[in-house]
């Protein structure tokens, strides 16, 4: 496994935006305003990103925060594996209960799965998807 990137769930994506970009400076590495997503360089290229929060809560089906009663995350640990299938199998024989099973994000361009740690922060395992089966979601 190998740390990629803090990602903050935003709820107003280009306050956020404009906010890490030209309030407190830091280069953007990718994305842009209107967009769903955006990454900064911390020290590391792209190790602080924002994304929009809603987006986040459709992906582990907890959108509808409201009506169950749950916290809306505010923030993901992003860790890259070398295959997502293979680490989800790992980890949950290691007893780690995930909140998704391993799935394609063509509009990502990344295969995630997502679980919590012994204090409730949200955790995101990725590997990215060969570039046929996302590249039609960059026009």
């Amino acid at each position: 496994m190998k740390f990629s990137n803090i990602r903050l769930l935003v709820n107003d994506f280009d306050k956020a935006f404009t906010f890490y970009n030209d309030t407190l400076g830091l280069e953007c590495t990718w994305g842009k305003p209107g967009e769903n997503f955006a990454s900064f360089n911390i020290g590391l290229e792209s190790g602080l990103a924002i994304f929009k929060a809603e987006l986040m809560g459709m992906a582990i089906d907890n959108f509808n925060t409201k009506k169950k009663g749950e916290f809306q995350d505010r923030s993901v640990i992003i860790i890259e594996v070398e295959d997502v299938s293979d680490t989800y199998v790992k980890l949950k024989s290691k007893g780690i209960n995930f909140l998704t099973e391993p799935k394609d994000m063509p509009a990502w361009g990344i295969r995630v799965a997502h679980f919590r740690d012994t204090e409730e922060n949200l955790l995101e395992i990725f590997s990215a998807l060969p570039k046929d089966q996302w590249a039609e979601h960059l026009k």
